[in-house]
């Protein structure tokens, strides 16, 4: 699981560190710019809805390796457009290559499997963590990838896709051939084991069996919003930052490394904000993300056009903003959903999510075009903040 993780995560670095790069390039627009992102996660979204229905009927091993054999179709379709200079199928395949991105993000789940409660977070953490070899080496290859691809007649942006494809592939025949026994399938076992005693035990079993419906619903609901408003906001500033900075006259080099720091900041505090979220609860955890997200779109607001460390700065807290909202959303959806059910929930929770990222990816280029990157990053900051009164009345309600 873990080597599959370190795969995918060079896998996800090229459609965030170059993707609208590419589209700006072959496209000739800033505002369509942010729509290639828009595809990647609408994709998205469709394969957290299969992937989810997959590993609910056979297991997280056959959900997750379909997923990211998709994400290397998607991959390889990246380099034929950029080769045909065909935007027709760019769209198609980045399209598809979004499986890759949301197979990583549902992987999360299968650390919490068989987690004891009080443990959950920092084990979902730990997948987590695993992606950050991957997502911080693949930004910083960009030139390497680049050159190899001129080398091979591939557009120098699309290099870093043929690094994604192969990636990609190996993580799915890891996942294939190595996770075994599936995290899922034995926690469905181990949990009907546990079930069968208790009921055998109960002068009641039905009273113990009936769900806290409503907390459930609740928990579900919150831990989407969580997530969704983290997702949205993260990715509408981070897709139009390495424009923005390209704009000003940085290199690719210069804007890799800064999305490479963007993506280790992601994945590197997950330990911290799962310990976090067992220590204190996922509640105080989620309303912290909110601030940290604001504090990321203030800083990425007044950057200096010509500093790349503080825009490197504003991404960092953007990826730590987003690692808490995460770690503390998919805490409370695993905790409020049963085994029963629990894949297929949360393949259509991230659904929500990588919905939210596809408004954040669609709308930030549209926005920096009429009214400028600095509005765009101050107002998804400003936004993060609902999360603050979901929380709260959350809270009460317990």
């Amino acid at each position: 699981m873990i080597v599959a993780q370190v795969l995918s995560g060079a896998g996800l670095a090229a459609g965030v560190t170059v993707g609208a790069l590419l589209a700006q390039d072959m496209l000739g627009s800033t505002g369509l710019a942010g729509l290639l992102s828009a595809l990647s996660i609408t994709g998205s979204a469709l394969t957290a809805v299969v992937v989810g229905r997959i590993s609910q009927a056979r297991g997280r091993r056959s959900g997750l390796a379909a997923g990211y054999l998709a994400g290397a179709i998607g991959s390889a379709g990246v380099i034929a457009a950029a080769v045909a200079g065909s935007s027709v199928l760019l769209f198609v395949a980045m399209f598809v290559y979004g499986a890759g991105t949301a197979t990583n993000l549902l992987a999360r789940y299968a650390g919490a499997d068989l987690a004891a409660p009080e443990h959950r977070a920092r084990a979902l953490s730990t997948v987590l963590t695993a992606t950050t070899v991957g997502g911080v080496v693949g930004p910083i290859l960009v030139a390497p990838a680049g050159n190899l691809a001129h080398t091979l007649g591939v557009p120098r942006l699309a290099g870093l896709f043929l690094l994604s494809s192969a990636a990609y592939t190996t993580a799915a025949l890891v996942l294939a051939i190595w996770l075994r026994p599936d995290p899922l399938l034995l926690a469905r076992t181990l949990e009907a084991e546990r079930t069968a005693e208790t009921f055998a035990r109960s002068d009641d079993p039905g009273s113990r069996a009936r769900p806290a419906a409503g907390r459930r619903r609740a928990g579900v609901l919150l831990g989407a919003l969580v997530m969704a408003l983290t997702q949205l906001v993260m990715v509408a500033i981070m897709t139009m930052t390495p424009v923005h900075m390209h704009h000003h006259g940085h290199s690719a080099a210069a804007s890799g490394l800064v999305i490479a720091i963007h993506i280790g900041a992601m994945y590197l505090p997950a330990p911290l904000s799962g310990w976090l979220v067992d220590r204190y609860g996922p509640l105080p955890v989620a309303a912290g993300a909110a601030l940290v997200l604001l504090t990321a779109g203030i800083v990425a607001a007044n950057a200096p056009d010509s500093s790349a460390a503080v825009f490197a700065m504003a991404l960092a807290l953007l990826g730590v903003g987003w690692s808490l909202g995460l770690v503390s959303g998919t805490a409370i959806i695993t905790d409020a959903v049963p085994l029963a059910t629990r894949a297929r929930t949360q393949g259509l929770v991230d659904v929500s999510v990588s919905a939210a990222g596809a408004m954040g990816g669609m709308a930030s280029g549209l926005v920096v075009t009429a009214v400028g990157y600095p509005l765009l990053a101050v107002g998804g900051g400003t936004l993060a903040l609902a999360i603050v009164p979901a929380v709260v009345v959350t809270a009460r309600s317990r």
